[in-house]
């Protein structure tokens, strides 16, 4: 996708998207704030894996605004749709600063997050009107899963075809080249 969008205006917190959410995906918002997100968290200077949902496949989740993590996540999850996966690069202002948060995070830390956001929805204990408004969120909550799901699906199946095409492209070479050396022994003789 390539385009590297400055979000906090000073070049602290920078998003690529990696894959887009579909049209009709959700973000989040007042009525939806609180996030359900996969990540991987790696240090800049090393490239080294800090945290990570991925290996026990759980989403994390939390509150949009609420101080509960860096700063960087709130600017950046506030931008991002259901489905999206965005590469989110944090200057130390933007994350744990001049303290880091040992032993893991080093003090003056730049971090790049690769953040899926999986779905959004509202918070706990919030007043949500009629069974009707009520049927109708979880409703948008299990359409964002199923969009997120595809997302996924459509990924992964092209990333197949890729695959399939670059071997297919690489046994035609081998074919071809096959068939150039039985060539130029028969037009030698004399």
């Amino acid at each position: 996708m390539g385009d590297v969008i400055d979000l906090s205006g000073d070049g602290g917190v920078l998003k690529e998207i990696v894959r887009r959410a579909k049209p009709d995906a959700i973000s989040p918002s007042d009525d939806f704030p609180v996030v359900d997100v996969h990540y991987e968290g790696i240090l800049a200077e090393d490239e080294k894996v800090f945290d990570t949902t991925r290996e026990d496949n759980l989403v994390f989740s939390f509150e949009l605004g609420s101080g509960s993590v860096i700063r960087s996540w709130d600017i950046a999850l506030k931008t991002m749709k259901v489905g999206e996966v965005a590469k989110i690069t944090c200057k130390p202002e933007y994350a744990y600063g001049s303290a880091g948060s040992p032993p893991d995070i080093p003090p003056d830390a730049t971090l790049i997050f690769e953040v899926e956001l999986v779905a959004c929805r509202p918070r706990k204990g919030a007043s949500v009107g009629s069974a009707s408004e009520d049927r109708a969120r979880l409703e948008d909550l299990k359409k964002q899963r199923e969009i997120a799901a595809a997302a996924k699906e459509d990924d992964k199946k092209k990333r197949e075809e890729a695959k399939a095409a670059a071997a297919a492209r690489i046994q035609a070479k081998l074919d071809a080249k096959k068939g150039q050396g039985k060539g130029k022994g028969k037009g030698k003789s004399k």
